[in-house]
């Protein structure tokens, strides 16, 4: 039974069928694997585990002379998923109506998940079509995990104050460890480079179903058609501008298309923003609604985008991600 191959047949097919079956098994019997012990903490509760374990294999990958590279694809998805996220906040907050919404959707909610990213997904999805530099990228996407660019895009356009506290520097330096520690190890001994370059790829289908189950088919019910329209826009609208920025750099644009998705952890987003303004309050409700229906729509629908853009530059005869390796890189795999 060929199982790898079928799967690779697919686009995606190591992330996208863990994680939808696993998001089929969470939905109709969520406590089937919730039994304690090893199964619960490997299918269940593993993601954030493997996912930082697929960091450090990654981070020994990363040559010290691609450190700016990695930093600047960082910063570039950060900026681009930020402004595209914040304008269309902007547009809802000028065109809403008397109920305070947009087409049905509540302005901090359409902030909320278009400015924030899903970097699990990230994570499988440049595992599978990106290469070194694109991986290392996520150091710097964690900072857009949380409310703090929704509050930053809040108060430029000065629907509230600045309020502190919201970014955690520990939060980040935790995020970014396991890339060091990696990094470092791969950079004193070349034999443990390649040891941990095998964790890479073999780590992806296991933390792709460990997302899954957290995954709830019923959020998209709950947040209605305006919730699942939010989804859809954040996919293709953030994901296709971060895929002509880095098109626009000569970088792989499927990373860049990586970021069209909103996180798990943006669904608290509302309730800390009316925390620290009251009048918002009216809105935490259908928000946090609305932010979960587009955390499960991108969850589902980015791999299929991302399938489908890999498919077409393949047919222009692009190769993944050979094609996108810096000259650092080009020079590692000869």
């Amino acid at each position: 039974m060929k199982i790898k191959a079928t799967l690779e047949r697919i686009p995606g097919g190591m992330m996208v069928v863990p994680l939808i079956l696993a998001a089929i098994l969470n939905t109709v019997a969520p406590d089937l694997l919730r039994i304690g012990n090893f199964t619960q903490a490997l299918f269940v509760d593993g993601a954030g585990t493997l996912i930082a374990l697929f960091l450090l294999c990654t981070g020994a990958q990363i040559n010290l002379k691609t450190v700016g590279v990695s930093l600047g694809k960082g910063a570039t998805l950060l900026t681009v998923k930020w402004i595209v996220g914040a304008a269309f906040g902007m547009l809802a907050y000028v065109f809403a109506g008397e109920n305070g919404l947009w087409l049905g959707l509540a302005p901090i909610a359409i902030i909320a998940a278009m400015t924030n990213s899903n970097g699990g997904l990230y994570i499988a999805v440049v595992g599978q079509y990106g290469n070194k530099t694109d991986r290392a990228a996520y150091s710097l996407l964690a900072l857009n995990d949380g409310p703090f660019f929704t509050m930053v895009a809040l108060a430029i356009f000065g629907a509230m104050g600045f309020v502190d506290g919201l970014f955690s520097l520990t939060a980040f330096i935790a995020v970014l460890l396991p890339i060091v520690v990696g990094m470092v190890l791969g950079n004193l001994d070349e034999e443990m480079r390649k040891f941990l370059d095998q964790g890479s790829s073999m780590l992806i289908p296991f933390f792709a179903f460990a997302l899954g189950m957290g995954i709830d088919f019923a959020k998209i019910i709950e947040g209605g058609i305006p919730g699942i329209l939010l989804g859809v826009a954040t996919t293709f609208i953030t994901g296709t501008a971060g895929y002509f920025a880095f098109k626009a750099f000569n970088w792989n644009p499927i990373a860049g298309a990586a970021e069209g998705s909103t996180a798990g952890n943006a669904v608290a987003t509302p309730a800390a923003i009316a925390a620290a303004n009251a009048g918002f309050a009216s809105m935490v409700d259908v928000a946090t609604v609305q932010v979960a229906a587009s955390t499960v729509t991108t969850a589902i629908l980015l791999p299929i985008y991302i399938g489908f853009l890999v498919k077409r530059l393949e047919g222009k005869g692009v190769t993944l991600p050979d094609d996108y390796q810096t000259e650092s890189e080009r020079h590692a795999s000869a």
